[in-house]
Protein backbone atom coordinates (compact mmCIF):
# COMPACT_ATOMS: atom_id res chain seq x y z
CA UNK A 1 0.00 0.00 0.00
CA UNK A 2 1.75 3.18 -0.85
CA UNK A 3 2.01 6.18 0.98
CA UNK A 4 -0.38 8.44 -0.90
CA UNK A 5 -3.04 5.63 -0.54
CA UNK A 6 -2.51 5.57 2.95
CA UNK A 7 -2.74 9.46 3.43
CA UNK A 8 -6.15 9.52 1.55
CA UNK A 9 -7.51 6.90 4.02
CA UNK A 10 -6.44 8.93 6.63
CA UNK A 11 -7.78 12.17 5.25
CA UNK A 12 -11.49 10.73 4.36
CA UNK A 13 -11.55 9.03 8.17
CA UNK A 14 -10.79 12.31 9.70
CA UNK A 15 -13.54 14.23 7.05
CA UNK A 16 -15.72 11.41 8.26
CA UNK A 17 -15.20 11.96 11.69
CA UNK A 18 -15.42 15.80 11.46
CA UNK A 19 -18.57 15.33 9.12
CA UNK A 20 -20.71 13.16 11.47
CA UNK A 21 -19.28 13.97 14.87
CA UNK A 22 -18.20 17.45 14.91
CA UNK A 23 -14.59 19.48 15.45
CA UNK A 24 -14.42 17.18 18.93
CA UNK A 25 -14.57 14.22 17.40
CA UNK A 26 -12.26 15.00 14.74
CA UNK A 27 -9.79 15.82 17.42
CA UNK A 28 -9.98 12.29 18.91
CA UNK A 29 -9.73 10.60 15.51
CA UNK A 30 -6.34 12.62 14.68
CA UNK A 31 -4.89 11.77 17.92
CA UNK A 32 -5.46 8.42 18.44
CA UNK A 33 -4.66 8.03 14.61
CA UNK A 34 -1.14 9.78 15.75
CA UNK A 35 -0.60 7.50 18.82
CA UNK A 36 -1.28 4.17 16.60
CA UNK A 37 1.04 5.60 13.76
CA UNK A 38 4.21 5.81 16.71
CA UNK A 39 2.84 2.29 18.11
CA UNK A 40 2.82 0.68 14.50
CA UNK A 41 6.53 2.93 13.98
CA UNK A 42 7.75 1.25 17.47
CA UNK A 43 6.49 -2.34 17.17
CA UNK A 44 8.08 -2.03 13.57
CA UNK A 45 11.82 -1.16 15.45
CA UNK A 46 11.21 2.35 13.36
CA UNK A 47 11.38 4.11 16.49
CA UNK A 48 13.27 4.31 19.38
CA UNK A 49 11.48 6.16 22.32
CA UNK A 50 14.56 8.37 23.32
CA UNK A 51 14.27 9.76 19.71
CA UNK A 52 11.24 11.83 20.89
CA UNK A 53 12.48 13.07 23.66
CA UNK A 54 16.44 14.15 22.60
CA UNK A 55 17.36 17.54 22.21
CA UNK A 56 18.15 18.54 18.36
CA UNK A 57 22.20 18.70 18.99
CA UNK A 58 21.69 14.78 20.10
CA UNK A 59 22.46 15.42 23.55
CA UNK A 60 19.93 14.51 26.52
CA UNK A 61 18.93 17.13 28.47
Amino acid sequence: MSIALVGLLAGMGLGFAAYFGGFGAFLLVAALGAIGYLVGRYVDGDLDPGDLFRSRDGRRR
